[in-house]
């Protein structure tokens, strides 16, 4: 008996199941009674079979109503002689037919991009991100409101953000399991809120470039790029954690992500901005002199050190 391997595969060719016979003649349909059961409606119940004649395996269509094919081709796979990785494209449905002398790939080491992913789906740290942003969420909720908030709805105004924020991670997960791709939930979790955390960051720091410079300064502007590079990683990361693409495709959808998403909420602003405000908002918020770059001076040595400029400027003029 000759040894065959046959994948379920999706077709962005990805291995769904697999398949090893010892058997001479293997049938492959939606009924019950084949070797391999296909669920598509496209499949009739004995659409294909695979027979080997002594030398080769030969394919052999059971007259069903769409055909079978080689590949995404047009060409028939009725009476084909197998090769070693050739695949036949029955309904929606494709299978691969593997011999077991076909060669794979060497084993690729782990990237520093995969050990990232690793280590942020470790159970410790996806509890410390998740903790650290429902602490920032809390004390900026509590910084935010006028009146005396009780230690109570701190806590589920956290829980709530959280929450919701999780929403983005599980939701990219659940695309990539209905896509046939590897959901790695945990994972998603610790890169997404490891990158959300960072926004918290790229938001203090913002503050403290514009509480200590001025706007017409240019790292003003580069400190204003941070979140958008964040976001970029955000999205970069989740694409890379559930989904088998091709670098460019990964970029080019990443690209397209952080615009839509800042692009979005820049056209949202603008909408929303009248020409002329009558009762314009005042930002109440004051940085504690701990932010500054430099330290304090007091009054007194800055009213003495003018009074030492003015004198150096008048001994100037006299000359």
């Amino acid at each position: 008996m000759e040894t065959v391997i046959i994948e379920e595969i999706s077709k962005g060719h990805k291995t769904i199941s697999r398949h090893k016979f010892q058997q001479d003649s293997i049938t492959i349909g939606r009924g019950y009674h084949n070797d391999i059961i296909v669920s598509d409606p496209h499949v009739c119940p004995e659409h294909v079979s695979l027979e080997h004649n002594g030398e080769h395996w030969v394919a052999f269509d059971q007259e069903s109503v769409n055909g079978s094919f080689l590949d995404d081709s047009k060409a028939s796979a009725h009476q084909h002689i197998v090769r070693s990785g050739d695949i036949i494209s029955i309904g929606n449905s494709q299978v691969r037919i593997v011999f077991p002398n076909h060669p794979v790939a060497e084993s690729i080491r782990f990237s520093p991009l995969e050990n990232f992913v690793n280590f942020a789906s470790q159970p410790w740290l996806l509890t410390t991100v998740i903790a650290l942003f429902s602490s920032v969420i809390g004390y900026l909720f509590f910084l935010g409101q006028a009146k005396e908030v009780t230690s109570s709805l701190i806590f589920v105004r956290a829980i709530g953000f959280t929450l919701m924020f999780a929403l983005w991670p599980f939701g990219v997960a659940l695309v990539s399991h209905l896509t046939k791709n590897n959901a790695r939930v945990f994972a998603q979790l610790g890169v997404s809120f490891i990158f959300f955390n960072l926004w918290w960051l790229s938001d203090l720091l913002e503050s403290l470039v514009a509480f200590n410079f001025s706007s017409n300064w240019p790292i003003v502007n580069v400190i204003a790029l941070v979140p958008i590079a964040a976001s970029f990683g955000l999205f970069w990361f989740n694409c890379y954690v559930s989904f088998h693409m091709s670098p460019v495709r990964r970029n080019v959808i990443t690209v397209g992500l952080t615009i839509l998403f800042f692009g979005g909420n820049f056209l949202i602003g603008l909408s929303k901005q009248p020409e002329f405000n009558p009762n314009p908002e005042y930002n109440a918020t004051v940085l504690s002199p701990a932010f500054l770059f430099t330290p304090n001076t007091p009054a007194k040595d800055f009213v003495q050190s003018t009074n030492e400029l003015f004198d150096k400027a008048r001994a100037e003029a006299d000359k």
